[in-house]
């Protein structure tokens, strides 16, 4: 394969949803299948480990606790069993591996996406700034520290989740710092058609923008799942539809028809030279901005819950000199 050609797949697939050791181990078999079909970056969808609160999109708040505290019960600790399964198969398959994950930190759940390197090295860990609507009553806040683009295997990488993309600056952070391919990750089986409408416009709209390659990847969940979820057919509606798994040229082109249900892989191999080719005509972080009229301020600073302050005692230790020497005398 040319050098300048990186082979890339979007992944859409169900998780287990009784069982996060389960979806991680399907997410370990994609990795594996798309690997000998020279995959070298892959994407999953949005917080697939263990899986998308859906519950949380269809029950009233007051109905939300027992599914929440299963939540809480088979989320993800980074570092931690899963992602040592995922950087062993990112490892063995020298594949750059972009997984969503709902993360548990001590008392907080966050959604959370992984960035792990060719040699399965965990490269970046960037929490959704703010989650969307009903997903508030589920997940923490991220921070700017995660607005990061890291170099990778394949180039440079950022990755925003679902409706992040709605939020400009958080794209021109990324863009600011050259991204070369941009991982978006969506939750799928939800809202319907016009959640699927709405995310390809997104994503094509980014890809152009940026000036770069955009992998998407979407959940999906089949009507078993789907009826485990609620067992009220208006319920069930809801989650239904809403999948547009789909990889977008710099151009703003599909490089393949987007996969919109079922499970399945979608692969495109992606010629970065088409990067350059856009940015010659429009770089929104270059030749076309005009940072002295419009520009970013960006705290990326991880969160700090606490300033510490020196104890009295410490404060007390610390008198002039001069004191301590006329006490002496």
């Amino acid at each position: 394969m040319d050098p300048l050609t990186v082979r890339a797949a979007a992944v859409q697939i169900s998780p287990v949803l009784t069982d996060a050791h389960g979806t991680a181990e399907k997410i370990c078999r994609s990795i594996a299948d798309a690997a000998a079909k020279g995959v070298r970056i892959i994407v999953f969808p949005e917080t697939v480990v263990p899986y998308y609160p859906y519950f949380s999109f269809v029950y009233p708040p007051v109905l939300q606790g027992a599914e929440h505290l299963k939540l809480y019960e088979r989320a993800v600790v980074v570092p931690g069993p899963v992602t040592d399964m995922v950087a062993s198969a990112a490892r063995a398959s020298g594949m750059v591996v972009v997984l969503g994950v709902t993360e548990r930190d001590h008392g907080s759940l966050y959604n959370t996406q992984l960035i792990f390197d060719a040699d399965g090295t965990l490269l970046l860990k960037r929490r959704k700034i703010t989650p969307t609507y009903h997903e508030r009553m589920i997940w923490g806040q991220g921070d700017g520290a995660g607005l990061k683009v890291v170099d990778t295997a394949v180039g440079r990488v950022g990755a925003l989740a679902c409706w992040e993309h709605y939020n400009p600056l958080a794209r021109y952070a990324l863009m600011t710092q050259h991204e070369e391919i941009h991982c978006a990750q969506f939750p799928g089986s939800l809202v319907g058609q016009i959640f699927a409408d709405q995310m390809e416009v997104t994503i094509r709209h980014h890809a152009l923008e940026s000036g770069c390659f955009v992998i998407n990847a979407c959940g999906w969940l089949d009507e078993q799942q789907v009826a485990s979820i609620s067992a009220d057919p208006k319920m069930q509606k809801a989650l239904r539809g809403g999948c547009c798994t789909a990889i977008v040229s710099p151009e703003g082109n599909l490089l393949g028809e987007p996969l919109r249900e079922g499970e399945g892989m979608l692969i495109a191999d992606l010629n970065m030279a088409l990067i350059t080719k856009r940015k010659r005509m429009m770089d929104s972080v270059g030749h076309y901005a005009r940072p002295e009229l419009l520009s970013l301020n960006w705290d990326d600073r991880e969160t700090a819950y606490t300033t510490r302050k020196a104890p009295a005692s410490e404060a007390l230790s610390s008198k002039p000199l001069i004191e301590e020497i006329h006490a002496d005398a």
